[in-house]
């Protein structure tokens, strides 16, 4: 691992940021807007590198300009960050300990640089996560609706519920036109190509995993928390869990491994020896979930289509 030069840690909050200078010492907090963030960064030597936790969306303008100023920079799990902070002795949290402490990240982990900022798949990106809330919010109301038997509140509830379903048609109408960018309709053909990978899972994995076709099967695998973990100690040999991971991806992965199940004779066939070897479905379908990420990656980073 090659250490950066001149480290930059960077707490970001809603309203501010929080930045901390290893090789000075120097903090500093900003305004959590462009102009501000723009002045800050255009200060900092052109080696530097800026650390910080992934925290979408108050993240946003950091990275936008990031990109614009041309920094390296390198985003981390906040779970992650939380793990090595206890471990490096920062037991105390304050948003100026928590950017000393990502300043000093580099020096104990090998960390993967960002990926490109990529306004196309930002915008995908938030509206998937707006379907995802007006989805989860219908699915709120119908349980709301099944339970209730008061006529007045029975209306309202269908109103509501009427308004939603006109709401996401509307929002998926702006998804398909952002699809239809000449970036990412090459990537959707390519991961149409594997029956059963719906539009619902093409547009997550565009979305909320940009590594994809980037990284090996065993860490684009991990990074969808689809990896199973050892638990061993000594003699010990415990069993395998998968944990972690981007859970809106996983559970796409999953729905799409059901499908795939039904369509591709490839996985069906891998789910009906993975069954009969564990004797548990479910372990299947995410052994088949892991095995389609798998396959999606190797035709994102191959450019060729799946052929069953």
């Amino acid at each position: 691992m090659t250490l950066p030069a001149f480290r930059v840690g960077c707490d970001v909050a809603k309203a501010w940021l929080d930045f901390f200078e290893a090789a000075t010492g120097k903090a500093s907090r900003v305004p959590n807007d462009a102009d501000a963030i723009a002045a800050f960064l255009n200060r900092l030597p052109r080696e530097a590198t800026v650390v910080f936790e992934a925290t979408a969306p108050h993240d946003l303008g950091l990275r936008r300009a990031l990109d614009r100023a041309g920094l390296r920079s390198l985003r981390v799990n906040p779970s992650r960050a939380r793990d090595f902070a206890r471990a490096a002795g920062f037991l105390a949290k304050t948003d100026v300990i928590d950017a000393r402490m990502l300043a000093r990240l580099p020096e104990a982990l090998d960390m993967p640089e960002a990926p490109p900022f990529d306004p196309e798949r930002e915008a995908l990106a938030a509206l998937n996560r707006r379907r995802d809330q007006l989805v989860e919010t219908r699915a709120v109301e119908r349980g709301r609706l099944a339970d209730e038997h008061d006529k007045v509140l029975r209306k309202s509830l269908e109103s509501h519920i009427a308004w939603l379903d006109r709401a996401i048609l509307a929002i998926e109408a702006k998804i398909e036109t952002q699809l239809a960018q000449p970036a990412l309709a090459a990537r959707a053909a390519l991961l149409a190509s594997i029956g059963g990978v719906g539009r619902v899972t093409i547009v997550t994995l565009l979305a909320l995993l940009p590594e994809l076709g980037q990284r090996s099967p065993k860490t684009i695998a991990a990074i969808a928390g689809l990896a199973p973990i050892n638990r061993d100690s000594g003699t010990l040999r415990g069993q395998r869990h998968i944990t972690g991971g981007r859970r809106r991806v996983r559970r796409a992965l999953y729905m799409a491994a059901l499908s795939a199940i039904r369509c591709v004779e490839r996985f069906k066939q891998f789910y009906l020896a993975i069954k009969a070897r564990s004797g548990h479905a479910k372990i299947a379908v995410v052994a088949v979930a892991r095995k389609l990420l798998v396959t999606l990656n190797a035709i994102i980073r191959s450019g060729e289509p799946f052929r069953a």
